[in-house]
């Protein structure tokens, strides 16, 4: 079972090492790591130069000017070799070191398409401190109409469904992933199953969590997936995945996962 980890980059030399480190620190034997990098202009590539020769020839990396991180994630996804794709981030890095033995694990033992599992949120300046967790336990597909989706740097998909059912829609902006998703889980019914792990940890500030503006667009552009792929939802049933989310942050405060 060959995985194939996707990371685009583009002026990411202050947090790539992480991302690279946790990837070639995965105890999984047959991992390929495919870097896209978007023409960057800071020590990005010297970096990856750097790294190359402990991959042992499993890391293969681009760097030439793309449309944006979604055209930079296809292009990853066309390059895999992997019979499962998974994105990592130049920004985020594993949990631990054996993620992606798990997910090899999990899609051996049984005919699923994909699988999906937990991630948490730190802040740049402190990485062993959780400050959010996003468990998709409760995620079902039919949650999907009220803008849920699990989360996605957790998600693992076998390539040969990407290349059946598409890869990611370049007109969106920031919520590409959640249509993805919603073409490949919602309307195509692929077969998933929820890991109970936590996968990634994520630094705060990302485009899709930064604020009012990014949410307007999220929103905006979620129910441009609804109308695209002829769901029916409104912003009423979007506004059940905010009130969620508010529940969500206040009981981890008071040290309570949900």
């Amino acid at each position: 079972m060959k995985i194939s980890v996707v990371t685009a980059t583009f002026n990411s030399g202050s947090t790539l090492r992480d991302t690279i480190e946790s990837v070639l620190g995965q105890s999984c034997p047959d991992v390929e790591h495919i870097i896209v990098d978007g023409g960057s202009k800071d020590d990005t590539l010297e970096i990856i130069r750097e790294y190359e020769e402990r991959y042992c020839g499993r890391l293969r990396w681009i760097s030439e000017p793309d449309k944006g991180i979604y055209d930079a994630m296809n292009k990853g996804i066309r390059m895999a070799t992997g019979d499962v794709v998974g994105i990592l981030n130049s920004d985020d890095f594993y949990t631990s070191c054996d993620v992606l033995s798990c997910v090899a694990k999990e899609f051996m033992s049984g005919t699923i398409d994909a699988l999906y599992g937990d991630i948490h949120y730190v802040n740049d300046g402190a990485l062993d401190k959780c400050v959010r967790y996003y468990s998709s336990r409760h995620f079902s597909r039919g949650l999907m109409r009220m803008g849920f989706m699990p989360a996605h740097p957790s998600f693992y998909c076998r390539r040969d469904v990407y290349m059946k059912y598409g890869l990611f829609d370049t007109s969106y902006r920031i919520a590409a992933d959640f249509e993805n998703l919603l073409r490949l889980i919602y309307v195509n019914r692929i077969e998933t199953r929820y890991v109970p792990l936590d996968f990634v940890s994520m630094r705060t500030g990302g485009a899709s969590s930064s604020g009012m503006v990014s949410h307007r667009r999220i929103l905006k552009e979620h129910l441009k997936a609804y109308r695209q792929n002829g769901i029916y939802s409104n912003i009423l049933f979007e506004g059940c995945r905010y009130a969620y989310k508010v529940i969500e942050v206040a009981a981890y405060r008071i040290g309570i996962k949900i």
